[in-house]
């Protein structure tokens, strides 16, 4: 009995944890970020996991302030300090939130910071523990996104089967009946007013045929993602682009087009929407703009994202119509094709191509003065967003 309990006490002080003990522990949890901090908050020491996630080595950030791993958002609202509190009145602080690593890259991680007390009861300090859940995150924000998507797909559906219905079913039976009044009064008319109505069958066929295909391009960018190929691109040579192809019908209205943006002017985007996004906006200051008149476009940096402004010295739009101009609603498009045939359809491709390449658009009018468009793009690859407050467990069995 004695042999036993003597060995009991070998093995005991055989295999008392020491600081390396405990220091190696740590270090094996590679997906876990944990470090600590003192009483003024700056960090003093740092796992390897902490070097993994966050990417900073060990000597980089001792001496440096807690602050670091947190974006400018959560450091504007004063979250760091929040954290420390709720620490120290609760005993632990917990959260969900994008933290931000030595690259600026941003990833979604479950935290928990607590107060570290030495054995006299005294505060030493902090630990903070992170796991980083960006993958976990991505994947529930997809799914998310892809039912939204199905919602809106649910949604439009019965809006694009109004506008089918209303906006191109009702022009065509114009159409058939002014061949149908031509097939069986041909041989009575003068040459003069056959010429007249078919012209006019020519430009409504081809309105409907423009409208169609605005409709089937809108619907496909809005919902298919294969011929989506975002890059970075020079903005000046797409605006050329479709000055180029727009000038004749212009100049035959003696309309002024010209730009003011600087040549090394770039923005993310997908070439192919760049190019419909300026045509769409462009092609609709002509049709509304007088003799004589001028259509400019500017831009200029605001944060991470170009605002371009194209304005024109038309007509105008009334704040009625421009509360519901980038509404898939089939009175709004109705209205708008009084004017200008498409112009809705037009508008919606447009919203739908921006929202896609992560932009927005939006109009500024004074009836009888002139409209200004405006639209944004991010300047790069944008990251992900920031501020979320979607709740995930932290899985300690992982």
């Amino acid at each position: 009995m004695e042999d036993k309990q003597d060995n009991l006490k070998i093995l005991k002080n055989k295999y008392i944890p020491t600081a390396e003990f405990y220091s190696q522990i740590i270090d094996s949890l590679q997906d876990y970020s944990i470090f600590t901090l003192d009483k003024e908050f700056i960090i003093n020491s740092w796992s390897s996991g902490s070097t993994k996630i966050f990417g900073y080595e060990t000597e980089e950030v001792i001496g440096e302030p807690f602050d670091l791993i947190f974006t400018d958002e959560d450091l504007k609202n004063g979250v760091p300090k929040k954290e420390i509190e709720i620490a120290l009145k609760e005993g632990r602080a917990t959260d969900n939130r994008w933290h931000i690593s030595k690259d600026k890259s941003l990833f979604y991680a479950y935290g928990l910071v607590f107060p570290l007390i030495g054995l006299d009861g005294a505060l030493l300090g902090y630990v903070k523990i992170l796991r980083d859940l960006t993958d976990r995150k991505q994947s529930e924000d997809a799914i998310k996104k892809y039912v939204k998507e199905l919602e809106e797909l649910n949604t439009h559906k019965e809006s694009v089967l109004a506008i089918l219905s209303h906006d191109l079913r009702s022009p065509l039976s114009s159409i058939i009946g002014t061949a149908k009044y031509l097939k069986e009064n041909f041989h009575k008319m003068k040459p003069d007013a056959v010429q007249e109505m078919l012209d006019l069958l020519y430009k409504s066929s081809t309105d409907e045929l423009d409208m169609l295909d605005y409709l089937v391009e809108w619907a496909r960018i809005k919902y298919a993602s294969d011929a989506f190929s975002p890059t970075k691109i020079k903005l000046t040579e797409y605006i050329d682009k479709v000055f180029e192809a727009l000038n004749e019908t212009a100049s035959i209205n003696t309309i002024n087009l010209h730009h003011e943006i600087e040549e090394n002017t770039s923005v993310f985007a997908d070439g192919k929407m760049l190019i419909s996004i300026i045509q769409n906006i462009v092609s609709n200051a002509i049709k509304h703009t007088g003799k004589n008149g001028t259509i400019t476009v500017s831009a200029k940096t605001k944060d991470d994202k170009i605002i371009v402004q194209v304005k024109d010295t038309g007509i105008g739009i009334s704040k009625e119509i421009m509360s519901k101009l980038f509404t898939p609603q089939m009175k709004t498009l109705s209205e708008a094709r009084k004017k200008d045939k498409g112009a809705g359809i037009g508008l919606l491709l447009v919203k739908g191509f921006l929202e896609k390449n992560g932009g927005e658009i939006w109009v500024e009018s004074i009836e009888g003065e002139g409209s200004s468009f405006y639209f944004t793009l991010p300047i790069d690859k944008p990251l992900y967003k920031t501020g979320s407050s979607d709740e995930i467990m932290f899985d300690e069995s992982a």
